[in-house]
């Protein structure tokens, strides 16, 4: 007789299951979301023939999805959709440019006072507290997760809409569905209501190419992130940056550049999930990454990476401030305020800032100098260029991973000062682990296209039990590696 948990039937335990945990929040690489997502797929196939009816299935899983990350500050989600939605409407009727000009204000200052509020307001506290010399508590705010990426979502739809770029989406449910879907939910990519909205009426057939490589583009990102990065942070990064004194400056080094492929694995394995799982119900997302320690100067770095960011930044904010369309010193100065503020866009502190504004410095430097042209066909100053790059990038990772300014110069000052190269044979033996982890990262990193192209073309030509079975072991692999805490993924802060 078929012996069935009793706790299947508990009404507390399914309680406690389908309400939010601050502490369990749903996540990609949680045995929970996986699970879940396999049931969510499963009555997805009765429903994708009939548009309506798997617009509000997607919408309902989307929305109890944010609802297990960030519990009741789902409506905030909610809110500041139903501003752009009606804003993105009257400007489209509005023959006055002042009234066009006005909504779309009332776009903009709904979405960026959600934002700032619950992502600035301790931050401009402290300012206050230090430049006057008052003593204002700060407040005891919850950060929603992935405030950062769905108002800005939000905002570039009503944004089109007044350059005429965009008209505006007639039904409510399907716009809160485009602002809302799970995957690209809470850490991007930032999707284009250009690029997504046309896809929810089109039909959703799946063709044994895309499983094959939605399937790959899941696996790798499990390997990328619950293997590589994780195991990376807790056993290495993690240490080393929590008292950076108590190390040599070879550790130090090594440390930064496990954070250089930490944050490239975890961030591109979160983007490469997300794509995976839209492809599996018949929806393309944008490119996120594309090799960006392959590049050959910051410019080409902010190509490369966290792509729809920088378009984003580009598109709606350093055009704005006038682009190229100006003389060279409010060029420059256009593209400082860029970075300055995708930098506070990461994180409510000054390093945020000073890690965006370095790279501001870098991009001025390389545009005056025309060193992105220069180097173009050389093939040795493109290798050189690499080099110089990464290791800009990093040094500039120190910030960004420090807790403080005093933590990344304390990493700074052992890598210069107490370096001590002898206790490299040491090194390697104690974090054998971490090292080989880091060249299989490397390896994932610098593949070339056409060999990732064949990879994926492979997985295709694969059955669907065996596409399972490499999952599954995938699954068990991840398991093995993983520390006692699921360890969330670093853009869930921004």
């Amino acid at each position: 007789m078929l012996n069935i948990p009793s706790e299947l039937f508990s009404l507390e335990k399914w309680k406690a299951v389908l309400s939010y945990n601050p502490f369990e929040p749903l996540i990609f690489n949680s045995g929970f979301f996986l699970f879940f997502f396999l049931v969510c797929l499963l009555f997805y196939q009765f429903l994708v023939g009939n548009k309506k009816a798997r617009t509000f299935y997607l919408l309902c899983f989307s929305l109890f999805f944010y609802y297990k990350s960030s519990g009741i500050y789902l409506y905030l989600m909610i809110i500041s959709a139903m501003i752009d939605f009606y804003a993105g409407r009257y400007i489209t009727v509005s023959s006055s440019a002042i009234k066009r000009k006005l909504l779309l204000i009332l776009s903009l200052t709904a979405n960026l006072s959600i934002l700032g509020y619950f992502k600035y307001t301790n931050f401009f506290i402290e300012q206050i507290n230090t430049i006057s010399g008052s003593q204002i508590n700060a407040l005891d705010l919850f950060l929603p997760v992935g405030i950062s990426f769905f108002t800005f979502q939000s905002m570039s739809y009503t944004i089109d809409i007044y350059r005429n770029h965009l008209k505006p989406e007639e039904k409510f449910i399907d716009f809160l569905f485009y602002v809302s879907f799970f995957p690209q939910l809470v850490a991007g990519p930032i999707v284009r209501a250009a690029d997504f909205l046309p896809q929810i009426p089109s039909e959703k057939k799946l063709i044994r190419q895309d499983i094959g490589k939605a399937f790959y583009l899941i696996i790798l990102g499990l390997i990328k992130k619950a293997i590589i990065a994780d195991y990376i942070s807790v056993n290495f990064v993690d240490r080393i940056f929590e008292l950076p004194a108590r190390y040599t400056g070879l550790e130090n080094l090594f440390a930064v550049y496990g954070y250089a492929l930490q944050i490239f694995c975890d961030f591109s394995g979160y983007s490469d999930m997300a794509i995976g799982l839209a492809m599996l119900m018949g929806f393309r997302l944008t490119d996120n990454f594309n090799a960006p320690y392959k590049a050959a100067s910051i410019t080409e770095f902010w190509r490369r990476w966290h792509i729809s960011l920088s378009t984003w930044l580009r598109d709606y904010l350093y055009i704005s401030l006038g682009g190229n369309r100006c003389s060279k010193i409010k060029r420059y100065f256009n593209l400082m305020v860029t970075m300055l503020l995708g930098g506070l866009w990461h994180g409510a502190s000054w390093k945020f800032v000073f890690w965006g504004g370095i790279h501001g410095l870098f991009l001025v430097i390389e545009k005056y100098f025309n060193i992105p042209e220069k180097i173009a066909g050389n093939k040795m100053l493109r290798l050189a260029g690499i080099i110089i790059t990464f290791h800009l990038v990093s040094f500039c990772w120190i910030f960004f991973r420090a807790e403080s300014f005093s933590t990344a110069i304390e990493v700074l000052d052992q890598i210069f000062n107490y370096f001590h190269p002898e206790v490299l044979s040491q090194f390697a033996e104690g974090y054998t682990t971490v090292l080989i982890l880091m060249v299989i990262g490397l390896f994932f990193h610098f593949t070339p296209e056409k060999i990732e192209n064949k990879i994926s073309t492979l997985f295709s030509k694969v059955n669907l039990f065996t596409l399972s079975l490499i999952l599954t072991i995938v699954i068990w692999l991840v398991i093995q590696f993983k520390s006692a805490d699921i360890q969330p993924f670093i853009y869930f802060q921004f």
